[in-house]
């Protein structure tokens, strides 16, 4: 079949302006073939080449003692000793999910779990953060039923369990949802793999999956455009995923990398082949010549363009070294997978695409992989940036029944038990996990060792939507605090930096701003960057998703039997809050719920405050002080207190409590208000004085609230009482209300 000639309407169908179409000409001297204008498309895509965010990610401090592997690879890796180390990232399916919701998040899964063991880590544990519209939407609770749904089916299946994650629901997602997915594995740190075409000569080897037609220009036409009426006609551009192939993929590829046959190895994920024979041969400064002819299909009549860009799932691409040929090939054949050969490595940097023994494409690797455009596009701080940080806290009534208020905080998605979400996932395959999902962070032993990997994915979207800057530092804190919560010590992070159109002003100054959030929060906390996806163009009719930069964090904990967990667990505990409380009200679950205001600064920023936190309470933890610890964060201090009484597994533990108010703030402001960083922890009465003394070498302002007791949360104020309700409401409220909303 003979390819069309390339048009300028063929051009601009493919999302490449005049410029970048010009820039193509100058690489090659000559007009590109049908089959190259695809491939430059999807490698220049915004989803494949981070052509507007480049310019701004090179501020993250991406190096420490521990890193083996930062940006740049399929996963970042930091060393936990022992000659181990973890390999994880964090990867956005959003688009793909918002035209098909199973199949875009169980894809989104499938992938991310390919980054993770393509470095040669078995995956241990998924986590993920979903956005969607108001849930009395039936459009957005047929999406979250979906999108939970296609999780649990592809992460199920495939036996590597999730173990924690957030929902948040907001109007601005009323056109777009988030899925972000973050994959954590355990690798040996002597066998890392990474994705290069190294040694001229070397086979290519295909494996996995048969190449179809799904997925075409999913990467350059669905994940890098916003989305208008006919996104959902898209459907065909959205990947089908199959976890019983992965499961066998994986096995094959951690068992081809317990020999010697492997040189390099990389996931076809986005752009398919066109991406992975790229960017190997560009980290390796070779080339790589295709005999498509040699690729497995399970279609008929596949032109070149549709095999190159075919995002068919559950596919790997190997380098191996000549003369391993046959062993690759039977170690596939024995984990039943398709495989062949289908190319080889060359010294002259190209990538040349044979097909019938045709040349259909001739392209420098290093054009599509690093030499994409790069734009420092334009950015103006948005005009309603001041009028939105205004906020008059006398024009806010504070609550007539601060009992009813903390029933409706506690029943809001984003607050409420997510249990109806996790008991759908296999939270226990691998029979790892030893904190589960509904505490602070998931924490996941490593088998034979005394060790356990904690983790923690979190972003207030509020917070970034009124400060860019203060929020996106707020995430950062925020999941390394989730993180020392559960008694580990934060190592580095990865993100999800999901934003609108980034050809808008005002959205390129949302994620300067965010970035440089995350830049100072990391260097203040020594935290590196490792690994990360940005995912712009979350926009419909121009109406931009709540800039929602994800953060992920990876700790450490030496001795998982001395790991923590946010509830009560005996009665006469000591209550303390650690941390000082501000009058702060802006952008708070309290302000937005109650009084229908997305307003005001975020709390405070003081990374200071927090380093002195994590080592008082890493401290507590390693030498046994604590019962649990509870971050304090959304709906303030009076929903964590009610956590702290309902969110455990077995029995509810009631507290009769004071809540100290020596500046004489609003007691709104005093409950719910959002200051950062406190932490509620529980204690016995012997351990008081030595957590006293620790607190105040850290310089930490600590106060006794009172004991755990009864069959009610008791809170008084200055001897007043504000509240008072029996366990069964809390729980009714905070338990049933997901759940309810779902129908279920």
């Amino acid at each position: 079949m003979k390819e069309p000639i390339v048009t300028r309407e063929m051009v601009a169908q493919h999302g490449l302006t005049e410029e970048e179409y010009a820039g193509i000409l100058r690489i090659l001297g000559r007009e590109p073939t049908f089959t190259e204008l695809g491939i430059f498309s999807v490698m220049w895509s915004e989803h494949c080449s981070y052509k507007s965010s480049r310019v701004h990610l090179r501020r993250f401090p991406t190096q420490g003692p521990r890193v083996l592997q930062g940006p740049g690879e399929n996963a970042g890796i930091v060393d936990i000793g022992g000659g181990l180390a973890v390999a994880f990232k964090m990867e956005s399916h959003n688009h793909p999910s918002f035209v098909e919701p199973y199949q875009g998040a169980a894809t989104g899964v499938g992938g991310i779990l390919r980054d993770i063991f393509t470095m040669g880590a078995r995956p241990i544990a998924s986590l993920n953060s979903l956005r969607f519209g108001p849930l009395d939407d039936p459009k957005h609770r047929y999406l979250l039923g979906g999108v939970v749904a296609g999780i649990a089916g592809y992460g199920n299946c495939i036996g590597v369990p999730t173990v924690g994650g957030e929902i948040q629901c907001d109007p601005s997602h009323r056109g777009n949802i988030l899925v972000n997915v973050m994959t954590a594995g355990i690798v040996r740190a002597d066998r890392i793999f990474r994705g290069k075409a190294a040694g001229v000569g070397n086979p290519v080897i295909y494996i996995g999956s048969r190449t179809g037609r799904d997925g075409i220009h999913g990467a350059s036409l669905l994940a890098s455009a916003e989305f208008d009426e006919a996104s959902q006609g898209k459907r065909p551009t959205v990947q089908v995923g199959d976890p019983f192939t992965e499961k066998l993929l994986l096995e094959a590829c951690l068992e081809l990398m317990e020999g010697d046959c492997l040189v390099g190895i990389q996931d076809m994920g986005a752009a398919g082949l066109t991406s992975s024979s790229c960017e190997m041969a560009s980290r390796a400064g070779t080339g790589i010549e295709l005999d498509l002819d040699q690729v497995p299909r399970r279609e008929t009549g596949m032109t070149p363009y549709e095999v190159m860009l075919s995002e068919s799932q559950e596919r790997m691409l190997l380098v191996a070294k000549a003369g391993k040929e046959e062993e690759v090939l039977r170690i596939c054949r024995k984990w039943d997978l398709e495989a062949a050969i289908v190319g080889r490595v060359m010294e002259d940097g190209l990538i040349r695409v044979k097909d019938r023994g045709k040349v259909v494409a001739e392209i420098p690797a290093k054009a599509l992989a690093e030499e994409a455009p790069r734009y420092d596009r334009p950015m103006r701080r948005p005009p309603w940036q001041d009028e939105a940080q205004a906020l008059d806290l006398s024009q806010v009534p504070e609550p007539e029944d601060y009992g009813k208020t903390l029933l409706r905080l506690l029943a809001t998605p984003g607050i409420a038990d997510k249990e109806w979400v996790f008991r759908q996932y296999d939270h226990m395959v691998q029979t790892n996990t030893v904190v589960l999902p509904g505490s602070d962070a998931a924490v996941v032993r490593i088998k034979g060792t005394a060790k356990g990997v904690v983790l923690s994915a979190d972003c207030n979207s509020r917070f970034c939507y009124l400060d860019p800057f203060a929020g996106a530092a707020h995430a950062v804190l925020e999941a390394a605090r989730n993180v020392v919560c559960a008694g580990g010590k934060p190592l580095a992070l990865t993100d999800c930096l999901n934003f609108g159109n980034p050809e808008r002003p005002e959205i390129m100054w949302q994620f300067s701003q965010a970035v440089d959030g995350i830049a100072h929060a990391c260097r203040a906390l020594d935290l590196p960057v490792v690994s990360g996806n940005v995912s712009f163009y979350n926009e419909t009719l121009g109406e931009a998703i709540h800039p929602t930069p994800t953060i992920g964090v990876v700790g450490l904990l030496e001795e998982v039997t001395k790991r923590l967990t946010q509830w009560f667990k005996a009665w006469g505990d000591l209550v303390v809050l650690l941390g000082e409380t501000r009058e702060e009200l802006g952008g708070t679950e309290y302000l937005w719920s109650i009084h229908n205001l997305l307003k005001g600064k975020p709390p405070a920023l003081d990374a200071a405050r927090d380093l002195a936190l994590f080592a008082l309470l890493l401290e507590a933890a390693q030498n046994g002080w604590l019962h649990s610890a509870h971050d304090c964060s959304e709906g303030g201090l009076a929903v964590t207190l009610a956590e702290c009484c309902i969110s455990g597994p077995g029995r509810r533990l009631g507290a009769e409590l004071a809540v100290p108010n020596p500046k004489g703030m609003r007691r709104d402001a005093l409950l719910f208000g959002e200051s950062a960083p406190r932490v509620v922890v529980s204690l016995a009465k012997a351990q008081l004085s030595l957590l006293e003394a620790s607190a105040s070498r850290h310089g930490v302002p600590i106060a006794v609230l009172g004991a755990v007791e009864g069959e009610t949360l008791r809170l008084t104020v200055q001897d007043r009482e504000v509240l008072h309700l029996g366990l069964a409401d809390l729980d009714t409220a905070w338990r049933g209300s997901l759940a309810s909303l779902m129908g279920g």
